[in-house]
C-alpha cells in the first residue's frame, strides 16, 4: 500500500512526538511492506513566526493532497499576546472547518500496568474502556457573533454557542454507528436544563435512537458526566456531546490514564481524509528535553492506519506493543516514579518498536507452522 501523509508538527513537544510517529511509520512500512510518503507543513505559532498567518494556503493544500494528516500540538505563551486572528490555535480551528472535520474521536482506555498513575483508586479503572465522541465545528468556539466591547462604561464580551440540527444529528450518528461495533450504549451529555441548543441536541438524539434499536441511548446533564467520570467510568462505553463540553470531559477523562500524554484522537471528516493527534498540548516547559511522552502520538498513528488505510493488523500492533512496554515496566516521566525506570521520548519509541517488531516474528512463526 503506498499513502501520502501531511505532517504538521507545530510547537512545543509536537516536533519531538511528530519525529517519533514518523519513526514508527517507517518501522511499519519495512515490516508490513507499505510505502509512505511524508510532506510537512507549518500551522501554529511557528507559522505565525515566518508567514504570519497561524494556517498558511500552503499548509492547507499539502493537507487535501495528502490520503491523512497527522498534527503535533500548537500554541504557547510566547504567542499569548497576540490579537485573536494570529493566536496558533485559530489555525487548528480553521483546519478543522477547512477540511470539515466534524466528529473528534478520543478513546480512553485504562492500563492496568500504569493504574498507579491515576489519581483513581485501581478498582474504579479496572475495566475502563470508553470513547469521547465530540462536535468539532461548531458551538461556543465557532459562533458569532463573538466580541468584546463597551455598554454604559463597562467592559463586556459576549460568544455564540450556535447549533444546526443537520450538524447534531451528523456527531450522533457517528457516534450510533460507532456503538454499535462496541458495548452498544450511547450516552448523550447536554446541559437541558437550562440551554436551548442543549433541549435541541436531546431531541436529535432520540429521533437518531429511533433508527438504532439495538443501542441504548442515555441522555446525562454535563455536570453529572463530569462527576460520573470519576465515580464510575466503566459504566460509560461511547459519549457523544457538543464541542466545548467535549473538549473539557476529555481532558479530565485523561486522568483516568494518569496523563494527558496517553490519549490519542482521530477527527473525522465526511470525506476520505481525515486527521490525526495526541490531545496533550504542546507543553512548552519541556519542549526540546527529550521528555514528552510520545504514546499519545504513537496510538493516534495507530487510528490513522485503521480509520484512514483499514490496517488493522498494523493499528493493533502499535496497540500491544505500547501495552507490552508499560507491563514490562518501562514508561516516560510524567509516568515514572522511584519504582520505574524513566525513559526518554526517543528511547520510548524505540521500545514500542522493538516490542512491535518481537511480536511481529512471532506472528510470522506461527503463520509459518500453522
Amino acid at each position: 500500500m503506498k499513502k501520502k501523509i501531511a505532517l504538521l508538527p507545530g510547537d512545543g513537544i509536537g516536533k519531538e512526538v511528530m519525529e517519533g510517529a514518523v519513526d514508527l511509520l517507517k518501522s511499519i512500512a519495512e515490516h508490513y511492506h507499505h510505502e509512505f510518503d511524508f510532506e510537512y507543513g507549518l500551522i501554529g505559532g511557528g507559522a505565525i513566526d515566518q508567514t504570519g498567518d497561524p494556517l498558511p494556503d500552503e499548509t492547507l493544500e499539502i493537507c487535501k493532497a495528502s490520503d491523512a494528516v497527522l498534527l503535533g500540538a500548537v500554541g504557547g505563551p510566547k504567542w499569548d499576546e497576540n490579537p485573536a486572528e494570529l493566536r496558533p490555535e485559530k489555525g487548528l480551528l480553521k483546519l478543522r472547518k477547512e477540511l470539515d472535520l466534524y466528529a473528534n474521536l478520543r478513546p480512553v482506555q485504562a492500563y492496568e500496568s500504569i493504574a498507579d498513575q491515576s489519581p483513581l483508586k485501581a478498582e474504579i479503572l479496572e475495566g475502563v474502556d470508553l470513547l469521547i465522541v465530540r462536535e468539532l465545528t461548531g458551538g461556543l468556539y465557532f459562533g458569532k457573533p463573538s466580541e468584546r466591547s463597551h455598554h454604559n462604561g463597562e467592559e463586556s464580551a459576549v460568544d455564540t454557542l450556535f447549533y444546526n440540527r443537520n450538524e447534531i444529528e451528523r456527531i450522533i450518528e457517528t457516534a450510533f454507528k460507532l456503538a454499535r461495533e462496541r458495548r452498544k450504549k450511547v450516552t448523550s451529555v447536554d446541559k437541558a436544563n437550562v440551554l436551548e441548543s442543549s433541549r435541541m441536541w436531546r431531541e436529535v438524539a432520540e429521533e437518531v435512537a429511533s433508527k438504532y434499536p439495538d443501542v441504548e441511548l442515555q441522555h446525562m446533564l454535563v455536570d453529572n458526566a463530569a462527576m460520573q467520570l470519576i465515580r464510575s467510568p466503566k459504566q460509560f462505553d461511547v459519549i457523544v456531546t457538543e464541542n466545548m463540553f467535549g473538549d473539557i470531559l476529555s481532558d479530565e477523562a485523561s486522568m483516568l490514564t494518569g496523563s494527558l500524554g496517553m490519549l490519542p484522537s482521530a477527527s473525522l471528516s465526511e470525506s476520505s481524509l481525515h486527521l490525526y493527534e495526541p490531545v496533550h498540548g504542546s507543553a512548552p516547559d519541556i519542549a526540546g528535553l527529550n521528555k514528552a511522552n510520545p504514546v499519545a502520538m504513537m496510538l493516534s498513528v495507530a487510528m490513522m492506519l485503521r480509520h484512514s488505510f483499514s490496517l488493522e493488523e498494523e493499528a493493533n500492533a502499535i496497540e500491544l506493543a505500547v501495552k507490552h512496554v508499560f507491563e514490562s515496566g518501562k514508561r516516560t516521566a510524567d509516568l515514572a516514579d522511584k519504582n520505574h525506570e524513566s525513559l526518554t521520548t526517543k528511547a520510548m519509541v524505540e521500545e514500542v518498536k522493538e516490542a512491535m517488531a518481537d511480536d511481529h516474528a512471532i506472528f510470522n512463526i506461527m503463520t509459518a507452522y500453522s
